[in-house]
C-alpha cells in the first residue's frame, strides 16, 4: 500500500514534478540526442583513422577497419530506428478516432 505522503516528500525533494508525458519526451530527446552525438562521434573517429592511415600515422590497418565498420553498422542501425519510428507514426496516423 502507497502512503500518500511519501510521494508528496519525493516530489518535493526531486524538484518540481514534471507531468509523465513532458518528462518521457523530455528524456527520449535527451536520449536521442546522446545517441545521434554518439553515432557522429564513431563517424568522426572512423574519417580521423582513415586519414591517419593514409597519411601513415597508423600502422594498423585492423583498427582501421573495425572502426569503419562499427561506424558503418552504427550507421544502418540508426536509418533502420528511424525508419521504424516513421512507420510507427504513419500507422498511429491513419488511426480512425
Amino acid at each position: 500500500m502507497l502512503i500518500p505522503t511519501a510521494g508528496k516528500a519525493f516530489q518535493e525533494r526531486e524538484g518540481p514534478a514534471k507531468s509523465g508525458a513532458a518528462q518521457l519526451a523530455t528524456s527520449f530527446g535527451e536520449l536521442l540526442s546522446a545517441k545521434l552525438r554518439e553515432l557522429n562521434d564513431s563517424q568522426k573517429q572512423a574519417d580521423r583513422l582513415t586519414l591517419q592511415y593514409l597519411a601513415g600515422q597508423v600502422q594498423d590497418l585492423h583498427q582501421v577497419t573495425l572502426a569503419l565498420e562499427q561506424a558503418s553498422l552504427s550507421l544502418q542501425l540508426a536509418v533502420q530506428v528511424r525508419n521504424k519510428v516513421l512507420e510507427a507514426y504513419q500507422e498511429i496516423f491513419r488511426m480512425q478516432l
